[in-house]
């Protein structure tokens, strides 16, 4: 049992570390619609990449920071409402995706395991993908955590400051969208988004300073991964659901400390 769930155990530990701390950018950020933009493109990147041959990581990966740098450059124009942006980019590559699957010839997947995860499924090389992008993650936000806080806190005084507010901006977005390629394939792209907020979001009820909730938010990440894969295995639950679905317990049973005060 421990040998079957290793892999899994290690990839989802790697994605919940990695997780935590950009999610708390996400939540502070309110960019959670910008997650979930990022999630369905990605069934883009995925039909390209079977469509090509490719390594499907890269695929994913290239997909994903292709729609995020059209992202930037469709709102520097303000032609909509970036909610509106956001909404039809999603579900036009979504779309997209699903119909350029169906072209492909001979092509057998299980959609649903691309939709919902599968974190059962995860390889030696799938594992070397995660823990090379969530250790090139942790390592960004390691050495820009000051500024990125900055134009969170403020943009225009993080301009003042010297901050170059939008290449900042840009690695943050491309950053989600890295943990957002990596964890597509496990976690699954309907439910990967809810990765990045809720334990950050069950974090800012225990934290004082940015610090802590970065921390706490990946522990609850971690715990919620452990726990989902006990679900799955104790009772043949869906290996990405159950992960959210202890994630989700976690937030509430928050809230509910909270209402005690």
């Amino acid at each position: 049992m421990f040998e079957f769930l290793l892999l899994p155990l290690l990839a989802g530990f790697c994605i919940a570390a990695a997780a935590g701390p950009l999610g708390a950018f996400v939540v502070w950020r309110k960019m959670a619609y910008f997650g979930d933009t990022l999630a369905h493109a990605s069934l883009l990147g995925l039909a390209i990449g079977f469509a090509l041959q490719v390594n499907l990581h890269f695929a994913l990966i290239v997909s994903c920071f292709c729609v995020a740098g059209l992202l930037v450059a469709l709102q520097r124009k303000n032609a909509v409402s970036s909610d509106t942006l956001l909404g039809i980019i999603a579900h036009t590559s979504l779309s997209l995706g699903l119909v350029a699957i169906s072209f492909i010839d001979n092509l057998r997947i299980d959609l649903m395991a691309y939709l919902f995860g599968d974190l059962l499924s995860v390889s030696s090389s799938d594992l070397a993908w995660i823990a090379s992008g969530s250790a090139l993650i942790s390592f960004l936000l390691f050495k820009l955590w000051t500024p990125l806080l900055a134009i969170t806190v403020d943009e225009d005084m993080a301009k003042v400051d010297g901050y170059p507010v939008a290449g900042l901006k840009l690695v943050l977005m491309l950053m989600v969208a890295l943990v957002i390629a990596l964890s597509i394939k496990f976690v699954g792209a309907l439910i990967i988004t809810s990765l990045l907020i809720i334990p950050a979001a069950t974090a800012r009820r225990f934290s004082t300073s940015p610090e802590k909730m970065a921390i706490l938010a990946s522990l609850f990440g971690v715990c919620s991964v452990f726990g989902g894969m006990g679900l799955s295995w104790f009772k043949d639950t869906p290996a990405g659901p159950s992960v959210v679905v202890v994630a989700g317990a976690l937030f509430f049973l928050s809230q509910l400390k909270k209402g005690s005060e």
